[in-house]
């Protein structure tokens, strides 16, 4: 694998080191993970069995790339990716949250990252409950975070309300399942992608710009960034349903196809859509072109997004 240069996280400036995007996310899930482990409900507490679930699928593994893709934002605004923890974790909390309400029997699947999703192991009211939670502590953790200043911290809040409600997550879940079934135009499509996906990558380069205090002009830039990493991606899970490995994606193939969903690759065929991904990494990278070398995690991560395989 080709490797990126990227700055040491705390250097300030310090020697570059040489990171791969797989390596990024390992450091980026270590470091919120830990976070992560600290501020979730202690195992055993008030309520230990809501602990126990929240933790289950909040510590349960996965690509964490969300959290790495603030943690790198905020390194490409100048930021020691330390400022831009709490907007990590909380933009992992609610799409944690996300995941176990979606996994739910009325919407989805029975596996996640390679495990029993959380209804299966703790029943659907606690599932539900325990995604409750992950949603609301997120913003606990947000206003709590000394470390930001609160007009910066306000705005970040702002930005991961906006990105989990209806104009966003919520919204674009919503028009996902009422679009089944239907033949959908390109334009509907991309709606449903850059709200129920594309809504949390944006928050979280967002959030972690903010955090580091970005001008304007870099916090435009890293938002058209963020928008065509977060539709490749989709389209890349889009072709993972048709043709992943449900060993290295954790979970199972072919739903879209069985829900009738309008996906790139039923739209347009797989060849169109491996090419669609491939321009939107080269657009991102144009996006942030004029960034130095601290940009290069998210230029990896970019990279890392267009040739996924899980």
């Amino acid at each position: 694998m080709a490797a990126d240069r990227a700055l040491s996280p705390s250097s300030g400036g310090a020697p570059a080191r040489v990171v791969d995007a797989e390596g990024y996310l390992r450091e980026a899930a270590a470091l919120v993970e830990c976070y992560l482990d600290r501020v979730l409900p202690a195992p055993g507490g008030h309520i230990p069995r809501l602990a126990e679930a929240v933790r289950y699928s909040a510590l349960g593994g996965g690509k964490r790339l969300r959290p790495a893709l603030a943690l790198g934002a905020a390194e490409a605004c100048g930021g020691a990716r330390d400022v831009a923890l709490p907007v990590a974790a909380a933009v992992e909390m609610i799409h944690t949250y996300s995941l176990i309400h979606d996994d739910l029997p009325a919407m989805d699947d029975d596996f996640r990252r390679g495990r029993p999703t959380s209804h299966k192991v703790f029943g659907e009211a606690l599932a539900i409950l325990a995604g409750d939670a992950l949603l609301t502590q997120a913003f606990e953790v947000l206003a709590a975070d000394g470390a930001v200043p609160p007009e910066r911290r306000t705005a970040i809040v702002r930005e991961v309300a906006a990105a989990g409600g209806p104009a966003g997550l919520v919204g674009g879940q919503v028009a996902d399942l009422e679009g089944e079934g239907r033949d959908l135009t390109l334009p509907e499509l991309e709606f449903i992608h850059a709200r129920k996906t594309g809504a949390l990558i944006l928050a979280s380069v967002r959030g972690g710009a903010i955090a580091a205090g970005a001008s304007a002009a870099r916090l435009g830039a890293l938002s058209e960034y963020a928008r065509r990493t977060g539709l490749c991606f989709q389209i890349v899970d889009d072709l993972l349903d048709v043709e992943g490995d449900p060993a290295a994606t954790g979970k199972g193939t072919g739903r879209d196809s069985t829900k009738r969903k309008a996906t790139f690759p039923a739209i347009f065929g797989i060849d169109a859509s491996r090419q669609r991904a491939a321009e939107l990494v080269e657009e991102a990278l144009a996006a942030i072109a004029d960034f130095g070398p601290e940009a290069d995690p998210l230029r990896a991560l970019a990279r890392f997004v267009g040739r996924r395989d899980r």
